[in-house]
């Protein structure tokens, strides 16, 4: 997948080792990537942006290129609190101790987890189609578990959804990403075809833990900081149709953001592929607060 003028490597974090793709000059701005996908989800948003910031597309652990270890127990090893960590130690080994950070679906859950774990290293936040975790467990009736039914099936004890998805693991990508993108002809081929390539049997395992953590060890560390605000400018952008039509998100975000701006999208849940005019647009405005 092109990237113009950007570069790729693989980065220490630690104890995992984090892909990275990174472009352009001037203020920086890391973008996580969200479930099924891998960083290629911010193809035609990220070399827009770098003409004006130095732009950083990482695969979070688990996902795309980067290490996939195995999880269990407690899932703190795939907790966004560890995601988040990755991150903030590939940006230091980049030069950076103060950055942007933008994430869409699970990438953004572990951009929300940087921001409040690191307030000093975030300079501004972006959350695409995303409410918190708390909220999809404590709101649950029929028509929301109909609606993120990946919340409870991912979940179940290792190995069934892994043994079930890997029955057929393209047959489940491509039947989710036709189901979460509401604008036809959005998702790339190319893209897709990166997609697919990096949806092994390691990766489905790893996603089924960021799942599993999401349920039980995310959402310790959720309840604890209910009542912490987020200090940083912080743009929210949701599909109208989507979680548009089951929450109300800005609410949801007004009251944990100091600073909010934000707003619906006609489109599927892929927003950066999807609508990216709109998604560079709105990153551009919040970065200029």
């Amino acid at each position: 997948m092109v990237f113009p003028g950007f570069t790729s490597e693989r980065i220490s974090a630690g104890k995992v080792a984090i892909h990275v793709r990174r472009g352009g000059d001037g203020p920086p701005l890391l973008l996580l990537h969200g479930y099924p996908q891998t960083h290629v989800t911010w193809h035609r948003v990220a070399p827009e942006l770098a003409r004006h910031f130095t732009v950083v597309c990482t695969d979070l652990r688990g996902y795309g290129d980067s290490d996939k270890p195995p999880g269990g127990g407690d899932h703190r090893i795939y907790s966004k609190r560890a995601l988040a960590l990755d991150q903030v130690e590939v940006m230091r080994r980049l030069g950076f101790d103060r950055f942007a950070v933008g994430g869409h679906d699970r990438g953004a859950r572990v951009a929300l987890r940087l921001a409040l774990d690191h307030p000093d290293a975030v300079s501004h936040l972006a959350l695409l189609d995303i409410v918190p975790t708390r909220t999809i467990y404590d709101t649950i009736d029929q028509r929301h578990a109909t609606t993120v039914w990946r919340y409870f099936f991912l979940i179940q004890p290792h190995d069934l959804p892994e043994r079930l998805i890997g029955g057929d693991p393209q047959g489940y990508l491509r039947w989710t990403l036709d189901e979460w993108c509401g604008t036809p002809g959005a998702l790339d081929g190319a893209a897709t075809a990166e997609y697919e390539r990096c949806f092994d049997h390691a990766t489905i395992h790893a996603s089924c833990e960021d799942y599993r953590a999401g349920a039980t060890i995310d959402l310790t560390h959720d309840r604890a900081d209910a009542s912490r605000t987020l200090a940083c400018p912080t743009l929210a952008l949701w599909s109208r149709g989507g979680i548009g039509s089951a929450y109300d998100v800005p609410g949801i975000w007004r009251a944990r953001a100091e600073q909010f701006t934000g707003g619906a999208l006609d489109c599927g849940h892929f927003i950066p592929e999807e609508r990216p005019r709109e998604t560079v647009q709105a990153l551009r405005s919040l970065l200029a607060t």
